[in-house]
């Protein structure tokens, strides 16, 4: 299927593009809001400023996406392939993480306030400025991921992988590791 394909159907009302192959697709500053892409092969593609708001693209495959400055609040991203994926400033509001793989991406300045990043592999992510506010990073795995200047007011990080993380947010790795919910 291709993105204008895509675009016209959802124009007549189609919301549900469960498992197609969306591969390199040029979809820019697009309105997708409220789509379903479960499972669907979105990678290379360019949703740079595209409104995603409330999508479920839950094992969608996003390896190398430009995401950057779209819209994504309250999006189901659990279990997703976001490797290499290109998130800056990408509003990430509320949205569920859980499971996703994020190796390698770049969210530097994403907000990712009360985001749910359970069990997610952040490992070489470049978080750069970055609003972690009252996000829950519970068994996240931070390993070789840049993390300067973030907001982390209020979030839960027990079980938190902090081995070998480039941090200069003034708190200690003991601390991080040792703590719970704040």
């Amino acid at each position: 299927m291709s993105a204008k394909e895509i675009l016209n159907l959802y124009a007549s009302g189609e919301r549900s593009f469960d498992r197609v192959n969306l591969h390199q697709a040029k979809l820019a500053e697009t309105k997708l809001n409220g789509v379903s892409f479960v499972e669907a092969d979105l990678s290379g593609a360019d949703l740079s400023y595209a409104n995603l708001s409330e999508c479920n693209l839950s094992r969608a495959n996003l390896t190398n996406a430009d995401l950057s400055n779209a819209n994504l609040q309250g999006a189901n991203l659990s279990d997703v392939n976001l490797i290499g994926a290109d998130l800056v400033k990408t509003n990430l509001e509320e949205s569920n993480l859980n499971r996703a793989d994020l190796r390698g991406a770049n969210l530097i300045m994403a907000n990712l306030q009360r985001a749910n990043l359970k069990d997610a592999d952040l490992s070489g992510a470049n978080l750069a400025d970055i609003n972690l506010e009252q996000a829950n990073l519970t068994g996240c795995n931070t390993c070789t991921t840049k993390i300067n200047y973030a907001e982390f007011s209020e979030i839960t990080i027990s079980e938190l992988d902090v081995t070998d993380t480039i941090s200069h947010i003034g708190l200690s790795h003991k601390w991080i590791t040792w703590a719970g919910s704040l």
